[in-house]
């Protein structure tokens, strides 16, 4: 199906864009190798009581290094390109009670959970589902406008708690943490089911993109460990194997960008989450990849026609039923990898929805 009218300037810009960063780094590179390029050593000089307290001020709150300011720089306006897409293209999300909560995660950072709760009457447990964000690993949160009103809608018209897991990003913290992170938060929410208004019968797993990853990865975890009863996993638009064995290259040739850019730009997530590349074959890096999916919850997997990472969902979905799991992959025509944030604008945002409230609702059978 052709692309939706909806994306072709989004799609220039993004072309672009990708063509920047490539030319970005090979311009970075040859400075690196190129001799006169480099910043001559100059002798100190003699110190003063400013120089003194520059150097103080500096043990207390060290700089950044170029790569940190870059990312940082990087992060500030992804946040402020989300917010626009919200108010331009998105739909707000409606008021709901939220309880935040800071969980402990032995041997690595705490990590902050809030939950989403619907309305109910009087103190009955509603079901709940381990929300994951997406941004490739490294940008994201659960305080960006678009990920905080997607999950505030999908509270109320599914009527089930979200506790959306604000996990620690790449390359700070690298593959385990973010594994570790969720396992941890899931652990706390069966733990605490009572306490939080949960019926711990009615738990599952959701996420997007690398968020995805994380999800399918915790059904694994929570398998190969606890063994909680997770009731249903909504994977959309998952990257489920980072050796990019299973990435669809046909979707991008439909859009004119060439191969060596989708492969630079999973290469590039990677390198940012994982700190070996040899991870990228561990199953909990890269489900897809796990020796067996026994045992794991029902699965409802969304995929985008536009979107490299379609073969990773189509992949996901075969390897769950031949492990005999109930799982449906569909796979949404004409649209890309970000659709379900462009509820205000596109018809198939709206449906995106729908469908996973409708399969959120799975979880009060």
């Amino acid at each position: 199906m052709p692309l939706d009218p909806f994306f072709e300037e989004r799609l220039r810009v993004h072309r672009k864009y990708m063509f920047d960063q490539a030319m970005s780094t090979v311009r970075t590179r040859l400075t690196a190798l190129w001799p006169f390029s480099r910043v001559p050593i100059v002798p100190a000089a003699a110190s003063t009581d400013t120089d003194a307290k520059s150097a103080k001020k500096a043990k207390t709150a060290p700089a950044l290094g170029p790569h940190a300011r870059a990312r940082a720089r990087h992060r500030r306006a992804a946040l402020a390109w989300d917010r626009t897409e919200l108010s331009t293209v998105g739909t707000p999300g409606p008021e709901v009670r939220i309880t935040e909560h800071e969980i402990a995660v032995p041997g690595y950072p705490s990590v902050r959970v809030r939950i989403y709760h619907p309305s109910v009457v009087g103190d009955a447990p509603v079901p709940a589902v381990l929300a994951f964000f997406g941004g490739a690993f490294r940008i994201g949160g659960i305080d960006y406008p678009t990920t905080d009103a997607a999950y505030r809608r999908r509270c109320v018209d599914a009527h089930v708690a979200i506790a959306a897991v604000d996990y620690a990003l790449a390359p700070e913290h690298r593959y385990p943490v973010q594994i570790e992170q969720g396992y941890a938060a899931l652990d706390w929410l069966f733990a605490s089911a009572g306490e939080v208004g949960v019926d711990p019968s009615r738990i599952g797993v959701m996420g997007v993109s690398a968020g995805g990853s994380l999800a399918a990865a915790l059904t694994l975890v929570n398998r190969d460990r606890a063994k909680h009863r997770l009731a249903l996993q909504v994977l959309e638009v998952p990257v489920v194997d980072l050796t990019g064995a299973h990435m669809d290259l046909g979707a991008m040739r439909a859009l004119r960008i060439p191969r060596f850019l989708t492969t630079r730009e999973l290469r590039s997530v990677a390198r940012t989450y994982l700190a070996r590349a040899a991870d990228a074959r561990e199953a909990y890096a890269s489900p897809l990849r796990a020796a067996s999916h026994e045992g794991l919850p029902p699965a409802v997997i969304l995929t985008a026609e536009y979107d490299p990472l379609r073969g990773d969902g189509d992949a996901y979905g075969a390897a769950l039923r031949r492990a005999g799991v109930d799982a449906s992959v569909v796979r949404y025509q004409g649209v890309t990898h970000d659709t379900p944030i462009f509820t205000g604008a596109l018809p198939a945002a709206r449906r995106w929805h729908d469908d996973v409230v409708t399969a959120l609702r799975r979880l009060h059978a």
